[in-house]
């Protein structure tokens, strides 16, 4: 199962996207910030051959978006999370599969001192209700859940390569970790960050880093796009990777993508 922030497929596209797509080996891929109506996403991209594809684009043209891809066709699928606010924006999909819902998560990314945060302080608050109803109701069905995507905050100190520099930055703010805490506590959200459960002591893996100066040249990054699971999938999880490009031409995305192998 692979989860990657495309940073706009059309241009992703063009870049590399479609060469990656073709050798994947996962059976799910969860998008974000796919940027584009169905109809203007080249076919080979918009439902290439051999997956099932779900695509929740946002009203507001050129921005947000997910989408799912299956190889299998689900059984149902759900956009949105039942926000009033939200549901339009492009910034969940659901899909059920064989014991299994999958999930494709774009959270805002804020700024602080504007209205950007209030947004993704909204969002934050009525999402984790439905990650709790989410899990309740497929424990009930005796399914699992996992949740990828770019959740936009870096929760330890080991997420980012400077983390001192950004405490008061949108991303690592005390009260976002916080949240995402709340999200990884078994009395609370109950769910497993599943890369950092294979990896308890590494740095990163950094899974975006910024355009600007070198920074993917020097690995100064942040780790923002996660797999979150319930305890029973992420007990199954066996290997997990970030799939960073060789050099900084041969990116097609500002994030790379995040795959996770499960023993099914």
């Amino acid at each position: 199962m692979t989860s990657v922030n495309v940073n706009g497929i059309r241009a992703a596209a063009k870049k590399g996207f479609v060469e990656w797509l073709d050798g994947t080996f996962a059976d799910v891929l969860c998008l974000q910030e796919v940027r584009a109506e169905p109809g203007q996403i080249p076919e080979g991209v918009r439902a290439p051959d051999g997956w099932h594809v779900v695509h929740a684009p946002a009203a507001a043209k050129g921005r947000a978006g997910v989408a799912l891809y299956t190889r299998r066709e689900p059984d149902r699928v759900r956009i949105g999370f039942g926000s009033a606010e939200f549901d339009g924006g492009g910034r969940y999909v659901e899909a059920d599969l064989p014991g299994v819902t999958v999930a494709s998560l774009y959270l805002p990314s804020g700024e602080v001192g504007t209205e950007r945060q209030d947004e993704k302080v909204r969002f934050m608050t009525e999402f984790l209700g439905h990650l709790k109803e989410l899990r309740e109701r497929s424990a009930a069905e005796g399914r699992e859940v996992v949740v990828c995507g770019d959740w936009n905050i870096a929760h330890r100190e080991a997420d980012l390569k400077n983390w001192r520099g950004n405490r008061k930055n949108s991303g690592f703010l005390p009260e976002e970790r916080e949240w995402l805490g709340r999200v990884f506590a078994s009395e609370d959200g109950g769910y497993v960050d599943v890369v950092r459960a294979l990896h308890p002591d590494s740095e990163g893996p950094y899974t975006w880093w910024s355009y600007r100066g070198r920074a993917f040249d020097n690995d100064t990054g942040w780790r923002i796009d996660y797999q979150v699971a319930t305890p029973g999938l992420a007990a199954k999880a066996v290997k997990a990777y970030v799939e960073r490009a060789a050099t900084h031409t041969a990116r097609w995305s500002d994030h790379a993508p995040v795959t996770v192998v499960y023993d099914l």
